[in-house]
């Protein structure tokens, strides 16, 4: 298996007057609220008295926050322990987690490999079993994406149903906050304190997913095929015609919101290289690929709504192949890839949740794609999936 060339990222500087931490995991440890659950924050996220780095140096100097974002003081006031701000790929503008100025965390379970991006430092802190839950941030994968690279489980919500006040970037018609955790039962706690509509339900006895093929290593397929069958549940295909189609249109739209937040920085030589190509490469996007981009947002919303009113959710892996090398992260065709089956989703808004398999002795996870404010639901089949299979279970479909 590739990944014993060494890892080319180079040491990152002590940030903030921060203890130094030799896993990159935690740009500030904290020691806020009371004495529930340990949790981590991404550092795109306000604390109020502590400067938000956004992961990069052009922000090292910033004024610390004047007040904690609204799912901080939901976390705060529901008695969690908050122990650090963790670290992440520049800008939130990244799916590998590899930084060069605050450092790259080691993925405990593949160290060869990237601990996936932008939340690198959130999942790195929940696989570690350094914290209960922590707080991440998805625009086109940024949750999934390292949820499968780390061996655990990650939900990007339905668009707008965590509050993003107090998130950066401020305005994102695709960023979403939400938890990774290690257990599906923690990553339902942690919903239920960052939103208090959030009511666990109880596992289903049998279920009815839609299988979106797509394109991806055999290899992961078939083991994310092996994690349904183990299960109680009828799986039946489904196709989605502009599943290529929305992630093209995710591309141009993040592309738009994060020149529009971020492009005063494209020039200033503290921001690293591979951040500064793509801001510059997303001055491209005319106002008529955003126009189209939109247009195939509304249909393929539509087409996903219309799939699942036939099925409980969506399922198709998180990754198209194995979590890259950190060699391999340094071509961005590669890295990008690494947000094929996650971004439609994040165009469309529908809540996702991956839950974590293996592949090989590596990890990966699985997705699962369910209706609009449907949270809830995704987490009971989840539990369903992950439970072990009882004597005399058949797989059917």
């Amino acid at each position: 298996m590739a990944g014993d060339a060494p890892d080319p990222v180079r040491p990152a500087p002590q940030l903030g007057g921060a203890r130094r931490d030799p896993d990159f995991v935690f740009v500030e440890r904290l020691e806020l609220g009371g004495s529930g659950p340990a949790v981590a924050v991404k550092d795109s996220i306000d604390i109020e008295g502590f400067v938000t780095r956004l992961g990069s140096a052009c922000y090292a100097e910033a004024p610390p926050a004047t007040r904690h974002a609204d799912v901080v003081r939901a976390l705060l006031d529901a008695g969690c322990r908050i122990v650090g701000k963790t670290n992440m790929h520049e800008l939130a503008y990244g799916l590998t987690g590899v930084n060069g100025w605050s450092g790259t965390p080691l993925n405990p379970r593949a160290p060869k490999r990237v601990p996936g991006g932008s939340s690198s430092g959130s999942a790195v802190a929940v696989a570690a079993g350094l914290v209960d839950f922590a707080l991440a941030t998805d625009t086109g994968g940024s949750i999934r994406v390292p949820a499968a690279c780390c061996g655990i489980y990650g939900l990007k919500p339905t668009y707008g149903r965590v509050s993003r006040n107090g998130v950066h970037p401020s305005a994102s018609t695709l960023d979403c906050v939400g938890p990774l955790a290690a257990q599906i039962g923690l990553l339902e706690r942690a919903m239920s304190m960052m939103e208090p509509s959030f009511r666990a339900q109880p596992p289903p006895s049998r279920a009815r997913l839609g299988w979106l093929k797509v394109e991806a290593e055999p290899q992961l397929s078939a083991a994310v095929r092996a994690a349904l069958a183990r299960a109680d549940v009828s799986v039946q295909p489904v196709v989605l015609a502009s599943f290529a189609a929305a992630f093209g249109a995710g591309l141009a739209i993040i592309s738009a919101e994060m020149w529009a937040a971020f492009g005063h920085l494209a020039c200033d030589p503290r921001l690293g290289a591979d951040v500064r190509a793509r801001l510059l490469a997303s001055r491209a996007v005319t106002p008529g690929e955003l126009a189209a981009a939109q247009r195939v947002r509304t249909a393929f919303r539509a087409e996903v709504d219309e799939a699942l009113s036939h099925v409980d959710a969506l399922v198709l892996p998180t990754l198209p192949e194995a979590p890259l090398t950190l060699v391999a992260a340094a071509d961005p065709r590669a890295a990008l890839r690494s947000s094929a089956l996650v971004r439609p989703f994040s165009l469309s808004g529908h809540p996702a949740l991956s839950l974590p398999i293996e592949v090989a002795g590596v990890p990966a996870g699985v997705q699962l794609v369910g209706r609009p404010h449907g949270e809830e639901a995704l987490c009971a089949l989840a539990h369903l999936l992950s439970a072990p299979p009882r004597a005399g279970r058949a797989p059917h479909g």
